[in-house]
């Protein structure tokens, strides 16, 4: 522990922080004065730029209270950014001595005027609209908060590729544009699109058309894209005329709810079932097998969380990135699907790969920093470094995962029409190399 003057903030409050993180911290903590405690390691810092943290943290106890302090800037983090979370992620903590620091702790903070008035809510923060949960309404106002920020912002973010879910690294070599063709490949290749040319296949929230545009021009599909999101619609009509795809793809506005009377031969769902919610999710997966043709199938692709996780309305994860999102055990999302009438053929988890790709989204944001400031301003930019780093933590120890799940609409006599063996449903990559 450095000792800048007489009484540090790091020496006042040193007892708190190993009490609290514990002794020594995983990493080293700065605080606004200069003063600092040593951690476990050096590379990377958590920095307490003010003491408004602490009255972030004291009338918003938990991960609110820190995220809040996080996007008003009273935090930040210095070196990698993912792995100081990481560490920061599971403590060792030391109940006893934080209680027996309590009065010195208390004493210090009043001290810094760090436990007077309420502090401002970060205007980032989402306000729900009183409508009922995962009415078309609410689901609407809370895709809008996510998706309708700025194309300009996704793009930096997320690369040239334009595509807002986890990667497939075939090897430790390619690079994030190339992981994301292999991740649509490989679920043309589980929907059989590589079987004939003009199947019709349906994808459920296409986001900005990367599947639609590749799935059109590589397996010469006749795809329809649906998204309630207008910014997405907009650049992805504009993507697709760009790639001379105009009469093979039709982007569509539309809730999945209005979905009826016409046939698919394949559907994919990435990245949708997340928003459709555990009440709604075997209502969601009937309404796609009643536009689904006999032996056709839907590969949906979602995160999950064992037990399932509805996101609580004071998480990090509620206010600030997905106002009513929720996380669906795999085994329920495999029960629904069967209640819906699929047969489950096949799953697959791509946890790693989820984890890889968030950190290449992590460094995008940091590399292209001032960028994305101008774009969205500095608390949008800052609540986005915060959740993409704290889902790689996630992803990194095994606390949320990233499966596909391969359904299939048998016929009436139970014929599926999926080939004999889990390798011709797999393997992609001869497919794209001979095209």
């Amino acid at each position: 522990m450095s000792r800048n003057t007489e009484s540090s903030v790091a020496e006042q409050l040193d007892g708190f922080v190993r009490g609290m993180l514990g002794d020594p911290p995983p990493i080293r903590i700065e605080f606004w004065d200069g003063s600092s405690i040593a951690g476990k390691t050096s590379e990377n810092s958590l920095i307490i730029n003010s003491p408004s943290v602490f009255r972030h943290l004291l009338w918003a106890p938990g991960e609110l209270g820190f995220a809040r302090a996080f996007v008003s800037g009273d935090i930040d983090v210095s070196g990698d950014t993912v792995e100081a979370m990481f560490a920061l992620s599971s403590p060792d903590s030391r109940g006893s001595m934080l209680l027996r620091n309590a009065p010195a702790t208390l004493s210090a903070l009043r001290s810094f005027g760090a436990i007077d008035s309420r502090p401002p809510v970060p205007a980032a923060e989402y306000r729900p609209p009183r409508f009922a949960s995962h009415s078309k309404r609410r689901d609407a106002a809370a895709i809008g908060h996510h998706y309708d920020v700025s194309n300009e912002f996704y793009e930096l973010v997320l690369g040239s590729s334009m595509t807002y879910s986890c990667a497939r690294f075939v090897d430790s070599g390619m690079d994030l544009a190339a992981a994301q063709a292999a991740k649509h490949d490989h679920i043309c290749r589980k929907l059989g699109l590589a079987q004939r040319s003009n199947m019709r296949l349906l994808d459920v929230g296409c986001g900005w058309g990367s599947m639609a545009i590749q799935a059109a021009s590589r397996y010469d599909a006749d795809v329809v894209g649906i998204t309630i999101s207008k910014e997405q619609a907009a650049l992805a009509r504009e993507r697709v005329a760009e790639a001379g795809l105009a009469s093979k793809v039709e982007i569509r506005l539309q809730d999945y709810r209005d979905l009826a009377g016409e046939r698919f031969d394949a559907i994919s769902s990435i990245g949708m079932s997340e928003h459709v919610g555990k009440t709604n999710i075997e209502r969601y997966f009937r309404t796609l097998r009643g536009v689904l043709r006999d032996q056709g199938r839907l590969l949906n692709h979602a995160i999950s969380s064992v037990g399932g996780s509805k996101l609580s309305s004071r998480s990090f994860m509620y206010r600030y990135v997905f106002p009513d999102g929720e996380l669906i055990d795999l085994g329920y999302t495999i029960e629904a699907m069967q209640n819906a009438g699929f047969e489950v053929r096949d799953v697959e988890s791509l946890r790693e790969h989820y984890a890889t790709t968030l950190r290449k989204w992590v460094a995008n944001l940091q590399a292209r920093w001032d960028d994305a400031v101008d774009e969205v301003g500095v608390e949008r930019a800052r609540v986005w470094l915060l959740y993409m780093t704290a889902s790689a933590v996630g992803f990194t120890d095994g606390g949320i995962n990233l499966h596909q799940v391969l359904g299939v609409a048998q016929g009436p006599t139970g014929a599926s029409g999926m080939p004999p063996i889990r390798a011709e449903l797999a393997d992609t990559a001869t497919h794209v190399e001979s095209r």
